[in-house]
């Protein structure tokens, strides 16, 4: 019988939060381990000392299992095994990893033979069977998905086909969860838990600037599309975004818009550029880049992450209780 998502990474709740690059700080996937479910730092670029210091924060937030997101195809291969080094290095057996896009098998083999959990995220048919055949809890994401995307298919099309193919491999539903009915239907698709990304931008811990969570607790499905102009820094990827000028209007000079501080260091921002407005960027926030999946219509207004975490733990399997106990604990660790 194959294993739940709770039962595979030791949780008590079968969700996964998205290593979204610049949301997904610290503080937020703590938040979510504490509250049962399995939390994700997005890594995006991070390497060396900054890297070191949210990995720092991260060991220090929780001894739950949490995981750090990581792009192949963004970094490049030597970026990947420096990134790969340090979480392997600097953090207990606990931090999983989180591939966004198949990598080599070397890279998988690496991280499963130093008795890491791997995670990948895929789009596609083959990519999940290749995933699975390394090891890898699959992350199977649909076009409802906000951010990146990695293939053509619906969410639940892509869980049926993957579930006929591999009866014994844990599954992750993605994209276009922002209710417990909507987890529902990924699990009657034939998901073994689900991953959630848009939801968690709006949670209190998040890093997304108050605009973009305004933005995006406004917004229906109607607002998104997919489009690929926001492709300074990670080019060839389709992505849904909410619909800003930018989207309207592509024909715009690539001229700086704002200013952003990661780890300390601050960037300019240009028009186009696919990094997320955080609470750290000034400027025209509401031409940036806003990644928002369908799930948005479900969502109404920013909460604590272990809120989101206990809604989705009454449907989801393996998850136990999540009572109030547990959740004011988790707070009061943050």
């Amino acid at each position: 019988m194959r294993a739940t998502l709770a039962e595979a990474l030791g949780i008590r709740v079968s969700l996964l939060q998205s290593g979204m690059g610049g949301v997904a700080g610290p503080d937020l996937a703590c938040a979510v381990s504490e509250a049962g479910a399995a939390g994700c730092l997005g890594g995006y670029k991070l390497v060396g000392e900054a890297l070191s210091a949210a990995l720092k924060r991260l060991v220090a937030g929780t001894d739950r299992a949490v995981g750090v997101n990581l792009i192949p195809e963004v970094v490049g291969p030597e970026e990947l095994d420096r990134q790969v080094t340090q979480v392997l290095d600097e953090t207990p057996p606990q931090v999983y990893l989180s591939l966004f896009g198949m990598p080599d098998d070397a890279v998988c083999e690496r991280i499963t033979g130093a008795g890491r959990q791997l995670v990948v995220q895929i789009g596609t048919v083959r990519d999940g069977v290749h995933a699975a055949e390394q090891g890898a809890i699959v992350v199977v994401q649909g076009t409802e998905a906000g951010g990146h995307l990695l293939g053509t298919s619906h969410r639940d099309e892509l869980v049926a086909e993957l579930r006929a193919l591999l009866p014994d491999a844990c599954l992750v539903a993605a994209g276009g969860i922002g209710s417990p009915a909507e987890a529902a239907r990924a699990l009657a698709a034939g998901a073994d838990g689900v991953l959630l990304g848009t939801a968690f931008v709006v949670a209190r811990e998040s890093m997304a600037h108050p605009y973009f969570k305004t933005a995006v607790c406004a917004s229906d499905e109607a607002d998104t599309v997919i489009t690929d102009v926001y492709e300074i820094g990670w080019s060839g990827r389709r992505h849904r975004v909410l619909a800003t000028a930018v989207t309207r209007d592509s024909d715009q000079p690539k001229k700086f818009i704002g200013r952003t501080v990661v780890e300390g260091k601050q960037y300019v921002v240009p028009r186009f550029s696919a990094a997320v407005p955080t609470v750290t960027t000034s400027g025209r926030i509401e031409e940036m880049a806003m990644y928002c999946g369908l799930s948005c219509g479900a969502i109404s207004g920013e909460r604590p992450a272990a809120d989101i975490v206990a809604e989705f733990a009454r449907i989801l399997p393996g998850s136990g209780t999540v009572g109030t106990e547990n959740v004011e604990e988790s707070h009061g660790k943050l």
